[in-house]
C-alpha cells in the first residue's frame, strides 16, 4: 500500500462521506453521494475522487456483481492522529505541551470547557502516577 498523504478539502469531503457510513461490507457511490448535502457534487466527480482516494491508499475498492463497494481504510480518529502529530511535530517541535498551550491561549472557552480539560488533564495524571 501506498504511504498515505494529506487529504484535499474535496477528499476530505469524501471521507467524511465514507466515515458516517457502516464499513463492514464497504459503500456504494450512490451510497456515498447521498451522505452530501445539497447542491450535491456530479457523479463522475464523486467517483474521480473515489478513484483518487483509491491510488492515495485511503479507501478500497471492491466489486461485488456490477457494483463498486468502497470501504476506507483508515479511521477519522486514526487520520486524525496522523494529522495532528504533523501539526505538533512541524510546528510546536513535537510538544504535546506547546500545542495545547496555544490552543488553550488562542481559542475562548467557557467555564464548562475550562472544567472538562482540567478533568482530562487529571484523569491522564491518575493514570500515569
Amino acid at each position: 500500500m501506498k504511504a498515505r498523504k494529506q487529504l484535499t478539502k474535496a477528499e476530505s469531503q469524501v471521507m467524511d462521506a465514507l466515515w458516517a457510513l457502516p464499513t463492514e461490507h464497504g459503500a456504494t457511490s450512490a451510497e456515498v453521494m447521498e451522505q452530501y448535502a445539497e447542491p450535491k457534487p456530479a457523479m463522475t466527480t464523486l467517483l474521480t475522487f473515489l478513484k483518487r482516494l483509491t491510488e492515495k491508499g485511503f479507501v478500497r475498492t471492491e466489486k461485488h456483481g456490477k457494483l463498486l463497494y468502497f470501504t476506507p481504510l483508515i479511521s477519522r480518529e486514526e487520520y486524525t492522529r496522523q494529522r495532528m502529530t504533523e501539526v505538533k511535530d512541524t510546528f510546536f517541535g513535537g510538544s504535546l505541551h506547546s500545542l495545547i498551550s496555544f490552543f488553550v491561549r488562542q481559542e475562548s472557552l467557557d467555564d464548562d470547557q475550562v472544567d472538562e480539560l482540567v478533568n482530562i488533564i487529571r484523569q491522564k495524571k491518575t493514570l500515569n502516577d
